[in-house]
């Protein structure tokens, strides 16, 4: 659903040149991490990653040639089924992040892995790997087709575009113990998981925001404690008891995760009743959300 939104890409503003330089450079970086992930860790390691990639790694390992020729022409068709479903900004993106990533696997082919050692390439192979997605996702590209091929059987099937997504990387990583190995399988599992929490780290930030909402009868001295030793600006918010019908000041602020125990410490010292609820943030834009400085 969160995909078929972009569709209404006509209300946009342009980018600008500087934006779109930033977004390729972005994309380009991304790209070779995975490239440098795939090559130099996991595929001389009979490690695979999900999606187009993994079926890509098995095909290019059965046939023997080269990887980068299968994940540019498995992906391609999604290309341009991604221009027409989620918009042709996010599907020139794309393309562009999967030429650079199929040049650059032939080319850090010939290099030597860095390990022998399973174990460590499948860490950071993962890790490589997902902070190269997350890169490249962060600004506004994909460098596999599986989501895209997920959001169209998403529109005929009960299921959502994440569950659509872990069946069909199950499903291959599953086959990859008939064309490895099933010890190589297991770790193709741990690798997946590792690349897609740094995928989740890289795109939402290591700076992750949190929204907080407190209603408190003390909610002045709260919002200057806030103010003063958190540096948060507060908004103050007017609200009512559904059932006490009592007025009630409602305090929203916006803090980071490392923020967190420091809030607590304050409500516990100024009123431990004070009811908090705290959310997660994927992003915030505009306002006056940094810190302010405190002497």
């Amino acid at each position: 659903m969160a995909y078929q939104q972009v569709e209404l890409k006509q209300v946009h503003k342009p980018m600008t040149k500087l934006k779109i330089f930033k977004r390729a450079v972005a994309i380009c970086i991304g790209a070779i991490l995975m490239a440098v992930g795939l090559e130099i860790f996991l595929v001389p390691n009979s490690v695979i990653d999900g999606g187009i990639t993994g079926i890509s790694i098995m095909l290019s390992h059965i046939t023997t040639l080269p990887l980068g020729i299968f994940i540019f022409a498995l992906n391609l068709p999604f290309f341009f089924i991604g221009k027409k479903q989620i918009g042709k900004t996010f599907a020139i993106s794309t393309l562009f992040g999967i030429i650079i990533l199929s040049i650059f696997t032939a080319l850090f082919h010939p290099v030597p892995a860095f390990t022998e050692n399973i174990f460590l390439a499948t860490i950071f192979g993962g890790i490589v790997v997902g902070a190269g997605v997350g890169i490249v996702i962060r600004y506004g590209g994909a460098l596999d087709g599986t989501e895209i091929l997920a959001i169209l059987f998403n529109k005929k099937l009960p299921f959502s575009v994440g569950e659509i997504i872990m069946f069909i990387n199950v499903f291959i990583l599953g086959i990859a113990g008939f064309v490895f190995s099933w010890d190589r399988s297991m770790y193709s599992i741990i690798a997946y998981v590792i690349a897609t929490k740094t995928i989740d780290t890289v795109v939402k930030g290591f700076d992750e925001s949190k929204s907080i909402w407190i209603i408190t009868d003390k909610h002045k001295e709260v919002g200057e404690a806030i103010l003063a030793r958190l540096g948060r600006g507060v908004t103050y918010l007017n609200g009512q008891g559904a059932y006490t019908e009592d007025e009630k000041k409602v305090i929203f602020c916006i803090i980071n995760r490392l923020e967190e125990a420091k809030l607590t410490a304050i409500l516990e010292e100024i009123d431990e009743r004070a009811f908090l609820a705290v959310g997660d943030i994927a992003e915030v834009r505009g306002g006056n959300f940094k810190k302010k400085n405190i002497h």
